[in-house]
């Protein structure tokens, strides 16, 4: 199949740049054609090795855009939307891809269908929605019951049930995400990085975007009133995207820097350094709370999977995963003095626990696999 993989969302890393890659590489190893579709200003994050095609009307950006500006911005970015829509509705009318997928929708994407040619796709048009919260569920039911009737369209929403709260529509797919895996690191290199000396400190790491809403600050002084019986190492990194939030990261920096055992990176890393540094370490901390983690699958938690590494977070990040997998410890959202007592309790008796964590890790990574997802993906583009 000739796959079009149509990307909007630009970003200097994270995820979402991750997350093409596996569209992108495991798609073509299960022998389909993939070509990238992007606006006309677009910037890749990184080189996917695949062909390009430009789309008419540039990407629009909310990175500090504020006010009146940022409704302006909206409106834009709705337009030129649907310039899009009609560009990509007439490549498939010529023939030039078997099948579409938009990788990071929501449910304006879908209800923008209302009022583009698109909807009338002669191919598959799959729509990935990386979660649906509460608020966001009525817009989105609204938006696929308005297109039940457009049999191409195909959205699919990427969670760990088979209902949106307890609703079903036929023309709703319901697939498990995929884990982040290090593709650019070999098997020997991943030894050498994993390997520790005898009583070495345990390696663990605070990975990922920055954003205040992770209470970082909170999560330091509880760390530090823990009471540890074996030497432990914590490497806090973190890449910004805002300068309020890098003015707050440098300051939370400059609190605790000189604090032994601990040291922090502000950088963005992309592909083999983000890889390695992951593979650097031997657990992961994922301690922040937010009722969104609960229907959103967590980016780090499907990172520590892939690269078989335990974490620690709250009991608010994909719950269904850790009722299934004993991947590591977990505390009540938002409960600091809990978050204390789990983080002595996994680090004084990570040894003890590695064995169970390495077997479960392996089972969820198994289910988990991109491989799987891309399999997934490809069935649902090939339903008739």
């Amino acid at each position: 199949m000739r796959i079009a993989i149509f990307e909007n969302i630009m970003t200097p890393g994270g995820h979402e740049v991750d997350f093409d890659r596996i569209l992108s590489e495991e798609l073509t190893a299960l022998g389909h054609d993939v070509v990238f579709y992007v606006p006309e200003n677009f910037r890749f994050a990184m080189d996917y090795g695949r062909p390009v095609v430009r789309l008419p009307k540039a990407a629009v950006t909310y990175t500090d855009v504020r006010g009146i500006a940022r409704l302006v911005a909206t409106v834009r970015r709705e337009w030129h939307r649907q310039a899009w829509y009609r560009a990509l509705y007439q490549y498939a009318q010529a023939g030039a891809f078997d099948a579409l997928i938009v990788p990071t929708s929501t449910y304006r994407y879908l209800r923008a269908l209302k009022r583009s040619p698109l909807r009338h796709s002669p191919v598959p048009v799959l729509f990935l929605l990386h979660g649906i919260n509460p608020t966001e569920a009525p817009k989105f039911l609204r938006a696929v019951d308005a297109l039940a009737a457009c049999k191409s369209i195909r959205p699919t929403v990427l969670t760990f049930g088979d209902t949106i709260f307890g609703e079903r529509r036929r023309n709703i797919r319901c697939i498990y995400p995929p884990t982040f895996v290090p593709r650019d690191i070999p098997a020997s290199e991943r030894a050498t990085l994993a390997a520790r000396e005898p009583g070495a400190p345990l390696r663990i790491g605070f990975f990922g975007q920055y954003r205040r809403e992770k209470h970082l600050e909170a999560f330091l002084d509880a760390y530090f009133a823990g009471d540890y019986t074996r030497p432990v190492e914590l490497i806090v990194q973190g890449a910004t995207m805002h300068p309020e939030d890098a003015d707050d990261f440098e300051r939370i920096i400059a609190k605790y820097k000189d604090r032994p055992g601990i040291r922090f990176l502000h950088k963005g890393l992309i592909g083999a350094e983000w890889q390695r540094a992951i593979l650097g370490i031997d657990a992961l901390l994922l301690p922040y709370s937010a009722p969104r983690y609960r229907y959103h699958w967590g980016g780090m938690l499907f990172t520590a999977i892939g690269f078989l590494r335990p974490v620690v977070t709250s009991d608010d990040m994909n719950p269904e995963v850790f009722a299934a997998y004993h991947i590591g410890e977990t505390f009540p959202s938002g409960d600091l003095v809990a978050l204390k007592t789990t983080l002595e309790s996994f680090i004084n008796n990570y040894d003890a626990r590695r064995a169970t964590y390495e077997s479960e890790l392996a089972k969820a990574a198994e289910a988990y696999a991109p491989q799987a997802f891309a399999r997934r993906i490809a069935s649902i583009l090939e339903e008739p």
